[in-house]
């Protein structure tokens, strides 16, 4: 539930009969560890950018049927969820773009397609394409997200400063390759958002057993 607990503290009790204790120990320390692990990893991500504008969000993978638990366990962690499914919101992706022809034609494509409660998000991978989505939000046919994919922190730097200087209102998130060594000069570097597939798919199980008394 995001509470800090030290090693030694008792974090649940349960009682009943012993034979159906010990066969499910196993399987709910496993659940229990998992959550823990990704709450925990996630409160490491938010404190490293603590003092910026950034959030910090998780990404769709996950672990298969157990997306619903550990998206709640990025919130307990101070985290924010990306998209929960497909249809939660449209995201453009590089094979998206050259399936389409560009940027431009992607993100027509997706407006023509989306009704007037869906955002769309688009994945750039450079300055160039940045620039034309940019374009896009000015003429109020642009994306709600662009999503900086795999910029380094230079290149986050300017985009940011180009979006402040042209006045533009959309969400930049920063995202591919994101470490805790990392994270703290991308988050300075002012954009909105940092995803971090690491939060649910390699986060460490943390240690929690289950003791008789």
């Amino acid at each position: 539930d995001g509470v800090a607990a030290v090693p030694g503290t008792a974090v649940l009790e349960a009682e009943g009969p012993v034979r159906d204790l010990l066969t499910a120990e196993r399987t709910a320390l496993n659940l229990l560890g998992r959550m823990c692990g990704i709450a925990t990893l996630t409160r490491t991500y938010v404190e490293a950018v603590a003092g910026t504008s950034a959030r910090i969000a998780d990404t769709r993978k996950t672990t298969p049927g157990l997306r619903a638990l550990e998206k709640h366990a990025v919130r307990c962690g101070g985290g924010v969820n990306h998209r929960f499914g497909l249809d939660d919101a449209i995201l453009i992706k590089d094979n998206h773009v050259v399936v389409c022809g560009g940027v431009v034609e992607a993100v027509k494509a997706a407006r023509a397609q989306a009704g007037h409660l869906m955002k769309i998000e688009l994945e750039v991978d450079g300055l160039a394409q940045f620039d034309q989505a940019l374009a896009l939000v000015a003429q109020g046919q642009g994306p709600d997200v662009i999503m900086l994919d795999n910029f380094d922190n230079a290149e986050l730097t300017e985009a940011v400063k180009r979006r402040r200087e042209g006045g533009h209102h959309v969400v930049l998130e920063a995202s591919g390759g994101v470490s805790l060594t990392t994270v703290r000069g991308i988050a300075e570097t002012g954009v909105d958002v940092i995803s971090v597939g690491a939060l649910t798919h390699s986060a460490p199980v943390l240690d929690i057993g289950l003791d008789a008394f």
